[in-house]
Formats: C-alpha cells, structure tokens, sequence
C-alpha cells in the first residue's frame, strides 16, 4: 500500500529548504535540484508539487508573507485591548511587534534574506512584482494599524500626521533589515529593538510613556 503523504507538510518542507539555501547561497542557487537535495527529496518529488522554478518561487513568496501575517495577528490579537495597558506597557507591546519584521533570529534573518532577494528580482521579472508590491503594502497596513491603535489610546501626540508616521517607521524597518542582511556588523538584536522604541517614544507625550 502506498505510504501517504501530507501534500501541505511536504510543500512546507520543501519551502523550508527553499529558505536555508537562499540565506545561505542567495536566490540565484535556489534551483529546484539544490532546493530538492537541500530537502532531502527527489527533484521528482519537488516536481511533483510545483511544476516550475517560477511555481517554487512564487509559492515561496506568498509562502513567506502568508507566516509572517499569521504571526504578527496572532501576537495582536495576543495583546487584546491596548486600553487595558499602561502608556509605558503599550509602546515596550508595540515595539515587540514591530521588531517581528527585522531579521532579530534565524528565523527572521533567512525570512527577510529571502523577502531581499525577492525585492531584488522583482526589479526584472513581472511575475514577482505583484508579490512584492503586495508585501510592501502589507507593511504599511500592519504598521498604521499599529499606530492607529497607539493613537487612540491617546499613546501618541495628537498633532500627528499617521499617513506621513507609517512611512517613517516603515522607511525605519526597511532600513534596519537592509542593513542586518546585507552588512551584518557589531550591532545587537537589542540594539534595533531600542532604535525602534527611541522611534516611537519621540512620537509620544514623554511624560506620559515613562514607567
């Protein structure tokens, strides 16, 4: 009798591979023989789940944004009211969800290799534009809802611009996992958490966020 395999377990391993060959060796030598020896399979087996490179990349992608969006609304919703929290409670809670984006961990380091990478090559191939413009998008959506929620429980100042505040700590993020990856140097994963916490905290009544 045929051993039955789990379709989603498989792609899930098989994207698994996808990412530690990317972090380490770069978007270019993920092929679907390094990504099928790298998963231990069959390049047979890979096939069998995605017909083409293009069906393993784009998978890949939506993969990506797909765990990162499970995460991040698990964590919000982990947090419940932010009523319910102190101003100084509120801003250390929305500094830990925005430091999910950076590539604090192994984890997050080969996510956003892999997002990188895919940035990259949206520039010359279409078929990862669409992604990529898709992920840029949920960025900022995460980061105003964030705000938005900051802002009415009177966290942040008043005269505020949140349009203008998304893109600055969007821009701030992007900036922070850029450098991570590609310039890996002395700074700590604490370093970037208190760089976005020093970011928030300007935006808010000081003596209001203070413990």
């Amino acid at each position: 009798m045929p051993r039955y395999v789990d379709p989603v377990a498989r792609r899930t391993d098989v994207i698994d591979a996808l990412f530690r060959v990317t972090e380490r060796d770069g978007l270019h030598s993920a092929s679907l023989r390094t990504v099928a020896e790298e998963a231990g399979l069959s390049i047979g087996s890979v096939r069998h789940y995605f017909a083409s490179h293009h069906d393993l990349m784009t998978f890949a992608m939506r993969s990506m944004l797909d765990r990162l969006g499970t995460r991040l609304r698990t964590r919000l919703d982990e947090l419940g009211d932010f009523r319910r929290l102190s101003p100084a409670e509120r801003l250390r809670a929305a500094t830990d969800l925005l430091a999910e984006l950076l590539p604090l961990d192994t984890r997050r380091r080969s996510e956003v290799a892999v997002f990188l990478d895919f940035m990259v090559a949206s520039r010359t191939d279409t078929s990862f534009q669409a992604p990529a413009q898709e992920a840029s998008a949920d960025e900022r959506v995460f980061v105003r809802l964030l705000l938005d929620r900051l802002h009415e429980t009177g966290t942040l100042r008043r005269d505020l611009d949140l349009t203008l505040e998304t893109e600055r700590l969007a821009a701030l993020i992007d900036g922070l996992s850029l450098t991570t990856v590609l310039r890996p140097g002395p700074a700590r994963p604490e370093d970037h958490v208190a760089l976005l916490e020093a970011h928030l905290r300007a935006l808010t009544p000081h003596d209001e966020t203070t413990d």
